[in-house]
């Protein structure tokens, strides 16, 4: 495994750890030149697992494009790096789960369990992501929306 801050060969695996239900190994490395650890990731490969888009389109699932729509909404937040990982891997795990014969999922199902975590966790991200994913037409939808949220809070 090259080492991302000097770019060597040479490594050594310090710790292994299973992830995602046996779905992943993750890695912790130490670069044998300059000391460096970093983490590396190890999965399974199968048939790729597809996003079926609005359109009917469909496109690979894609973790870093999850992750970034997640870090966007929870930007300035107080959640930890680790809470988007955990987050970002129960997400994936569910996904795959929901989708596991036909090895595709619905964005508006993969955005539903977006919101229902973020709906969780930090209110404010849950409406930055709901802004985006339901594509508010006007002030009305995004208030009903706010208010939809202090209502479930109430309850």
């Amino acid at each position: 495994m090259r080492c991302p801050y000097c770019g060597s060969l040479d490594d050594k695996v310090i710790e292994s750890r299973t992830m995602a239900n046996g779905e992943s190994i993750r890695r912790r490395r130490e670069c044998i030149n300059c000391g460096y650890r970093f983490t590396s990731y190890e999965r399974i490969e199968e048939k790729p697992f597809m996003v079926v888009k609005r359109d009917g389109r469909r496109q690979p699932f894609d973790r870093a494009k999850l992750e970034k729509g997640i870090e966007r909404a929870l930007e300035k937040r107080p959640v930890s790096a680790s809470m988007v990982e955990i987050l970002v891997n129960e997400i994936e795990d569910e996904a795959i789960m929901r989708g596991k014969t036909i090895r595709e999922i619905s964005t508006a199902e993969l955005g539903e369990l977006v919101l229902e975590r973020l709906n969780r966790i930090d209110k404010v991200a849950y409406i930055r992501f709901a802004s985006v994913y339901k594509h508010f037409e006007n002030l009305d939808e995004f208030i009903n929306e706010v208010n939809k949220l202090g209502r479930d809070k109430s309850e």
